[in-house]
This record gives structure tokens, sequence and C-alpha cells, in this order.
């Protein structure tokens, strides 16, 4: 059975894939597509989210390799990225703050539960390190895994159209602003625009990553005890 799940959700996603390739619609993008049919597939056969979880692990400790070799662009540019480190450290730290913060301020207007905000405040990281902040701080790591990747999806759509809308023209703003907004997702973007782009999207989703994992021991900890008091 793990061989089967594992070959049938690799071809699911190729399939999404070449769809979204073809007719480029927002509903044929494969972390949207691939989950639906999953599902389906799932249902169909009658097996349960845990049995398809264990047969198909091993795609999932891909997640963690996958996220290193972003390293790879990164020193490649590493003199570029040595000259404007000040400006990507700030840059990302800022868009770390207003992702939590804002997170957080939607989480009180709707009147979320405590389990449900915390597990959601880690949205705008990759998933693998996602995952361990929501375990740290004690959320639920199957609902952060959700909302990152709406946070992705939605990001690589709406993108595009907010650097072309501000005119946004340096590599390394349209780099940044995409790794911080849609980490995985951005960077997959960004390498349309160039290398340049796709280095610095994959610098920002890298330094988001450490950058929460502070928040999520200092900032995060902090903000649910003020939740509970108001």
């Amino acid at each position: 059975m793990m061989i089967v799940f594992t070959i049938a959700t690799y071809l699911i996603y190729r399939f999404s894939k070449i769809a979204y390739g073809k007719w480029n619609m927002p509903f044929f993008h494969p972390l949207l597509l691939s989950p639906i049919l999953l599902i389906v597939l799932i249902s169909v056969t009658h097996v349960s989210a845990n049995q398809y979880l264990y047969a198909s692990k091993w795609l999932t400790h891909l997640l963690g390799p996958a996220t290193v070799a972003f390293a790879v662009p990164i020193y490649k540019n590493l003199a570029v990225i040595k000259k404007y480190i000040g400006t990507i450290l700030i840059s990302i730290t800022c868009g770390s703050l207003v992702a939590i913060f804002s997170t957080y301020g939607l989480s009180k207007l709707f009147h979320l539960k405590s389990d449900f905000i915390i597990s959601i405040l880690p949205r705008s990281i990759t998933t693998p390190i996602a995952i361990e902040v929501s375990k740290e701080i004690g959320g639920l790591p199957t609902l952060t895994t959700v909302f990152v990747i709406i946070t992705g999806i939605v990001g690589g759509m709406v993108g595009p159209s907010v650097i072309k809308g501000l005119s946004i023209k340096t590599p390394i703003a349209r780099g940044l602003a995409l790794g911080m907004g849609a980490h995985g997702v951005g960077t997959n973007k960004a390498m349309e625009y160039g290398k340049q782009e796709a280095t610095f999207s994959s610098l920002a989703m890298i330094f988001a990553a450490l950058i929460t994992l502070v928040w999520g021991a200092l900032l995060i900890p902090s903000l649910m005890n003020f939740h509970h008091i108001f």
C-alpha cells in the first residue's frame, strides 16, 4: 500500500502541474487541486487519513531536504546577499511581525478559539518549520499545514499583481516580497522572473522561518497570554 499511495500522490501532483501549466487557472494550482483529488481517492478507496499519511510518509520526509536545497542558489549569489544583508534582515523581520500580528488581529476579530489561533500564527513560513513551530507552541500541526498551503496559494496568485501594481522593478524587492508572502509557492513564482528573484525569495523563506522560530519562543506565548486575559 505504501508504494501504491506514494506513486498515486506523485501522479496526481504531476497531473495537477500539467493542468495548471496548460490552463493557468487558480483552481488548477497543484497545491489546491492535488489535495482535492487525494481526498476523493482516499474516500473512494475507504482509506483513513492516518493510513494514507503513513503510506505516503516518505514524500513528507522529503520536505526537509527540499528546503535545504534552497541553499544552492543562495551560495551562488553570496556576494550580492552580503551587500544587502541589512536590508534583507530588516525587511524579513518586519514581514514576519506583520504576518503574526495580522493573523492574531483577524483571529480576534472573528473570535476564534485559542487552539485555532495558536495553530495558524506560524502560517507564513515554509511547511516543515511551521509544523515544528506549531508543535513547540502547542498548536495543531495539521491545521497549521492547511493554512500554510492557503497562504502560499493566495500569495502566489496575488503577489505578481501586487508587484505589477506597485511597479516593483528590482530583483531583491520582488524576491523578498514573494518569499515572505508566499514562501515555497512564492519562490516557485519568483523563478519565473529570474535567478536573482528566486535567490532572494529562497533567502526570505529561510530567514522568515528562522525569525519566526524566535517569535515562536518569545512573542507568540505573550500574545496568547494577552488573549487569555482579554
